[in-house]
């Protein structure tokens, strides 16, 4: 069983290279933390500390140690934090961001439910394709699709998408269905900002130049354009899943699909979020499982 006394003690001595420091910190006596902090190493059977008369320092089995002590200490906290959020409704303003398809469809609705159950918050959602600076422009919260770029944010998975490629039943009665990526140069592509499609051949991720008579940075225009037989495209599921569902749309390639991409919230880089924004993250991530 692991016994805590000394190490708070311990702690506090090697961040303030103080036993008197350390004391007032704790509010105890200077005596006290010398007593605990030589009956933890007595314990350990370890220096931890070298004490002179004018300077205390850490040993190297002493950082050591600290940094186990710093990382359980931190975690406490952490939990004491946690449980008292729980105990607090979540109010005041909160400013998110999302791309504009998946947050109308998807982000939107269930920002609303939160808002319905925690009615004292005040929503500013900004629904837009473009990357915004969350720092710049006060933004708690950002929901990002895809491949993430190197960011100072932090991350959080909230889902998955499937890239799919498919057609209507009539473009396939026409021009038949392609068996191999190569066999995409025969067929009418329909293009959204890109001019090539995502694959994975063999474990190996692949970019296939297509092209195609209709090029739309929309992706229910493009959907419109597939369900009404002009065309192949690839899009992801949350455009796609109720014509596939129906019929209406025939998968394609499906030995060539790229493995799922993620749907990830970012937020600025603290450790200690606000309950209003923790709260919302974890509402998110269930109701997107």
């Amino acid at each position: 069983m692991f016994i805590w006394e000394g190490v708070s003690e311990f702690v506090a001595v090697a961040e303030a290279e103080s036993f008197t420091q350390a004391a007032k910190k704790l509010t105890i006596s200077t005596a006290q933390v010398s007593r605990q902090v030589s009956a933890l190493e007595a314990r350990l059977s370890t220096k931890l500390l070298y004490r002179t008369t004018r300077k205390v320092s850490v040993t190297e089995a002493g950082q050591i140690y600290y940094q186990h002590c710093r990382q359980v200490l931190d975690g406490l906290e952490e939990a004491e934090r946690t449980m008292t959020n729980l105990q607090l409704a979540p109010k005041g303003k909160l400013k998110l961001t999302a791309p504009i398809t998946y947050g109308e469809k998807t982000i939107a609705p269930l920002v609303n439910d939160f808002v319905q159950q925690y009615p004292e918050l005040e929503v500013q959602m900004i629904l837009t394709n473009q990357k915004l600076d969350l720092v710049a422009e006060g933004f708690d919260l950002a929901v990002r699709l895809g491949k993430l770029e190197d960011s100072s944010m932090m991350a959080k998975r909230l889902s998955s998408r499937t890239q799919y490629i498919c057609a209507s039943p009539q473009y396939l009665a026409a021009y038949g269905e392609p068996q191999r990526l190569s066999d995409l140069e025969q067929h009418n592509c329909l293009q959204g900002n890109l001019d090539y499609w995502r694959f994975q051949e063999q474990g190996q991720a692949r970019n296939i130049r297509v092209k195609g008579n209709i090029r739309c940075d929309s992706g229910w225009a493009l959907l419109d354009a597939a369900l009404k037989g002009i065309g192949i495209v690839q899009l992801p599921d949350y455009y796609v899943h109720a014509a596939l569902a129906k019929g209406k749309l025939v998968p394609l390639l499906a030995q060539y699909q790229e493995p799922d991409e993620g749907i990830w919230a970012l937020y600025p880089h603290n450790r200690h979020l606000s309950p209003k924004v923790r709260m919302l993250l974890d509402f998110l991530s269930d109701s997107l499982e």
